[in-house]
């Protein structure tokens, strides 16, 4: 120091200044190593939580964020008997020596130099801490890292602090830390009621927590278990005959799941809403605490534990029903509709089997959700004004193209083509081509914001990455999402967010708190019609039958769906009282076989509902504000017509009433064509008649020499039995009740007109000399 003293005189004013902040820089920041570390420092205030459901009733203890079990409890409420038996076996010596046992270190530096290997440790409950709180390399260096921070936990805390600091940090076995947690996870007891039996077998672990797996490696953990027990009598601790009956003594470990009595997924999905506490930092270095987070008091959550564990029964008993058709996963989502609360979370059939993939969370999960988006591309379209509950749409073939150049054809779930349908009728059936040519109306970029409305933050992808198939389910979603958006459906357009917890409780809501519902539906109308076409089985009958597993013996609106090649199977529905979501699948993507939503996911949603409704029937969903029901074929969908056997009343909006009672024709445009000509019957026979080849306005070409080879079809749709009188140009061809007549081309403007009794179409076409001989026969067809 005299030495730093006199060169600092010798330097001039300014370089003595500069001299002396960098060594008071130097000093500052180094403070922090050689400061005392107090029990204030170390605290562990990131502790894992107990959960109970909404009546008291324990789910499980002890589960934090990173899926880490521990508990801190005071010293005095550990049982003496884990007190001596930790100390007899880590450090027997504890409360009589500092940081260091140099008794120890004379003794395992001898015991080393006689063997010339390590025999014995002398690594004090002191310097364990220390590592616990920050790991180091096993090195030279990293040792005397681990002693400088030993003597400062010692400066700074009593024995008491240090020890209680330790036994809530012990490494338990796999994800367990703390004796708390160890007593709670294995025995179900907590820690101040451990035996001598069982103490004596938690002591046993901390020295090698893999080695010693009391699931895996019993034998192992006996062996060191006799150790601890025989070091307990060298400290007069207890006696050797006590020793040996305890040792003998029977002790049973709980299963692995003993921790957690249901709702796995849910527990571990609530632990990692809350973000966590930074670790305590001492200088520069992080003391890395291990446990867990928040308050230790109990949370609250939503979940009612007896229908939880129905609804766990029954993923179960589904899944097995369903392993010949390569089905082995499924999850279920059960909410309250009057306060949006979280009834029941299974996310898999079994949590705990890791070969079975069990931690993956089908709640959480994204993954394609087939036909469930398509009600709200209907209710956006009618709040919209763009189609109306009389609109007809076509269920035709129809023909998009795609990006790669590729055509894309959609079909139904029945692989048929219903033709003319009203809205009802196309949303009950899940009918691909009328959805999509909805979507068309809307917009993709307008439904897609209406999705985010809706809670589907998921859905991020741009409007043109998705397309049309958007309301196919083309994206990815959850079954959260699902059944929050389904959950506004069932409250006439009021969008709430999800609830898991109850007050006091530092878990935040679901995300739909950060999701802006300023903008969705206040008309509460057309939310209501949805619900009114979801929950009429008559209008799905069609696809699903009458008496399908969706119709239930209650008032219920469902919808299912199910992704491409069969990997996901959906259904989501509700009643007055409950949403319930179901998705049935395989997480490793694998298609299933013969399995779609109605037979898949819905028989789970099925048994999940008639459960809630057990003892008391849901009430009837509410009519349809300010519409009015008029008579509809329940077999065509359209108008009531002479062979309709069965009239149903179904909701149309004031204004469309006198056009619905004036309009006794149908005249369907050119793009039902195909569908017509695969018709045995068409439905418009008694009062239509529709000329389907050629098509008005087309344009062939015939080739010099060749006009006797090619000939063009004159094919007709409606009126099978009658005769028909062909006219070409007004000249009278045939009378043909086949409804098809081939005419050779000749160049030329052509009106051709189809009369049968007062029915008749016309259509114009024009046949044209080509300049060039075709390679192949046949002729070439141009649309104007």
């Amino acid at each position: 120091m005299k030495l730093i003293l006199r060169s600092l005189l010798k330097l001039k004013h300014s370089s003595k200044v500069i001299l002396a902040v960098l060594l008071i820089c130097l000093v500052v920041r180094l403070l922090p190593y050689f400061a005392p570390i107090r029990a204030a420092d170390i605290a562990q205030n990131q502790l894992a939580m107990q959960f109970s459901d909404r009546n008291g009733l324990p789910l499980g203890t002890l589960l934090t964020r990173d899926q880490e079990h521990t508990s801190v409890v005071p010293l005095n409420q550990v049982s003496p008997q884990f007190i001596h038996a930790i100390l007899a076996a880590e450090d027997a010596s504890f409360y009589h020596h500092g940081a260091l046992d140099m008794k120890a270190v004379i003794r395992a530096s001898k015991e080393a130099m006689h063997a010339k290997r390590i025999v014995s440790g002398a690594s004090t409950i002191t310097m364990q801490l220390a590592r616990m709180l920050d790991p180091v390399p096993r090195s030279f260096s990293g040792k005397l890292s681990e002693i400088w921070l030993a003597w400062r936990l010692a400066a700074g805390m009593n024995k008491d602090e240090i020890l209680a600091a330790y036994i809530n940090r012990l490494p338990m076995g796999g994800n367990i830390y703390g004796v708390e947690a160890a007593a709670q996870t294995y025995f179900s007891i907590p820690a101040s009621e451990l035996n001598l039996a069982q103490a004596s077998l938690l002591a046993a672990i901390p020295n090698n927590p893999t080695y010693f797996n009391p699931y895996e490696h019993w034998e192992r953990l006996k062996q060191r278990q006799k150790y601890v027990l025989n070091r307990m009598v060298q400290e007069k601790y207890i006696s050797g005959a006590i020793a040996t009956r305890t040792h003998t003594e029977k002790v049973v470990f709980q299963s692995r799941q003993g921790g957690i009595i249901a709702a796995p997924h849910f527990l571990f999905w609530l632990a990692n809403q809350i973000p966590p506490s930074p670790p305590y930092k001492g200088g520069n270095q992080a003391l890395l605490l291990k446990g867990g987070w928040g308050d230790h008091s109990p949370i609250r959550t939503t979940i009612n534990r007896p229908l939880q564990q129905f609804v766990e029964a029954q993923v179960q008993q589904v899944i097995s029903s369903l392993a010949a058709n390569n089905v082995h996963d499924a999850a279920a989502l059960v909410i309250d509709n009057h306060t949006g609360e979280v009834l029941a979370y299974v996310g898999s059939p079994d949590y705990f089997n890791e070969a079975k993939l069990g931690r993956n969370d089908g709640v959480q999960a994204l993954r394609q959700p087939g036909s469930t988006l398509k009600p709200f591309v209907y209710e956006l379209a009618l709040e919209k004004g763009l189609i109306r509950p009389n609109s007809i749409l076509a269920d035709v073939p129809a023909h998009y193209a795609i990006p790669g150049a590729k055509l894309y054809s959609p079909t139904d779930y029945t692989e048929r083509f219903l033709g003319p349908v009203r809205v009802r009728i196309a949303l009950a059936n899940s009918l691909n081509v009328p959805a999509i040519k909805v979507l068309e109306k809307v917009g993709v970029e307008t439904f897609l914001e209406r999705l985010h409305q809706l809670g589907f933050e998921h859905l991020n992808q741009t409007p043109e990455h998705y397309g049309l198939g958007l309301t196919l389910g083309s994206g990815e979603v959850s079954l959260w999402e699902l059944a929050r958006a389904y959950l506004t459906i069932a409250r006439q357009g009021e969008a709430i967010p999800l609830v898991s917890t109850f007050s006091n409780s530092p878990i935040p809501t679901d995300a739909m708190n950060r999701v802006s519902t300023n903008s969705l539906l206040l008309n509460h109308t057309i939310w209501q019609l949805i619900t009114n076409i979801l929950s009429d089985s008559y209008a799905r009958a069609t696809a699903f039958g009458v008496d399908s597993v969706l119709n239930l013996p209650f008032p219920v609106a469902v919808k299912t769906g199910t992704s491409s090649n069969f990997r996901d199977t959906w259904t989501v529905g509700f009643t007055t009282d409950y949403t319930v979501a179901t998705w049935v699948g395989n997480f490793t993507g694998e298609p299933m076989r013969q399995v779609s939503g109605v037979t898949g996911a819905a028989p789970l949603w099925n048994r999940i509902m008639l459960h809630l409704h057990e003892y008391q029937e849901p009430a009837a969903f509410p009519s349809p504000k300010g519409l009015v029901q008029l008579p509809v074929c329940a077999i065509s969908g359209l108008r009531p017509t002479p062979d309709c056997t069965s009239v149903v009343q179904e909701y149309f909006y004031p204004e469309d009433k006198s056009n619905y009672e004036r309009d006794n024709q149908f005249n369907l445009p050119p793009e039902y064509n195909e569908w017509l000509a695969k018709q045995q019957q068409s439905n418009f026979t008694s009062t239509n008649l529709r000329i389907l080849s050629p098509h008005h306005g087309d344009l062939f070409l015939v080739y010099p020499g060749e006009e006797t080879k090619q000939k063009l079809e004159f094919k007709l749709a409606g009126n099978k039995s009658a005769p028909v009188e062909w006219w070409l140009n007004g000249e009278k061809l045939d009378t043909n009740s086949a409804n098809s007549l081939f005419w050779n081309l000749r160049p030329g403007k052509w009106t051709l007109e189809a009369r049968s009794g007062e029915m008749k179409d016309k259509v114009s076409f024009q046949v044209e000399l080509a300049n060039i001989k075709p390679t192949r026969r046949g002729f070439s067809i141009s649309n104007n």
